[in-house]
């Protein structure tokens, strides 16, 4: 894993679970922030550029807005002009466990890191499996990727994997309800998703 990014983990761990983060949403409804993709290494970001999008939602601009990261921008996140007081650790704790949850389907590993008042984040294209791995684990879920080239040990036939996969989940949330107590919820689901069941 990058090493910045595991100094930023280690800083502010145990990362959120998304029970945290849907209980700060439902405390922070209109929460926005002023993003920005910048090339690396640019120290001017202008957060008016065509790439900039101020007072936004973070979910809903991660999501329109993927192929920048995939082109090798960075994302810069402030707070939002409207609330001008600088990234405390709760909103960095809060942004990394979103940002990490959206990108957790696209099976990527991530980079983080501080510059001024500002999270900057960009996608680790150096990581191997074993960097998604670690990195993933870093926030209590498991990795999703797999490299197809060595065995991963999960069994060829549908049902077997099926049960292999099951039991490693149950190993996993019985982990980390030992470490989290309550804050953590089996799957890593948020409560409406369990409530709706």
């Amino acid at each position: 894993m990058d090493q910045l990014t595991a100094i930023l983990i280690e800083k502010y761990s145990p990362m959120w679970t998304n029970k945290q983060v849907w209980e700060y949403e439902q405390v922070h409804e209109e929460i926005k922030f002023d993003l920005d993709y910048a090339k690396p290494r640019n120290k001017e970001i202008s957060w008016k550029s065509k790439l900039a999008h101020p007072d936004s939602n973070i979910r809903e601009i991660i999501v329109d807005t993927f192929e920048y990261l995939a082109d090798g921008y960075e994302l810069w996140i402030r707070n939002s002009k409207d609330n001008p007081i600088k990234l405390d650790e709760l909103l960095i704790r809060y942004l990394m466990a979103v940002i990490v949850d959206i990108m957790i389907d696209e099976e990527i590993c991530l980079k983080f890191r501080e510059d001024g008042d500002c999270l900057v984040v960009s996608i680790d294209s150096q990581a191997d499996v074993i960097d998604c791995k670690e990195f993933f684990e870093k926030f209590y879920h498991l990795a999703t990727g797999f490299n197809y080239n060595v065995n991963t040990g999960i069994p060829d036939d549908e049902t077997e994997a099926e049960i292999y996969l099951t039991r490693l989940q149950e190993e996993f949330d019985e982990k980390m309800k030992i470490k989290l107590g309550d804050i953590y919820l089996p799957g890593n689901n948020d409560p409406d998703s369990i409530n709706t069941k």
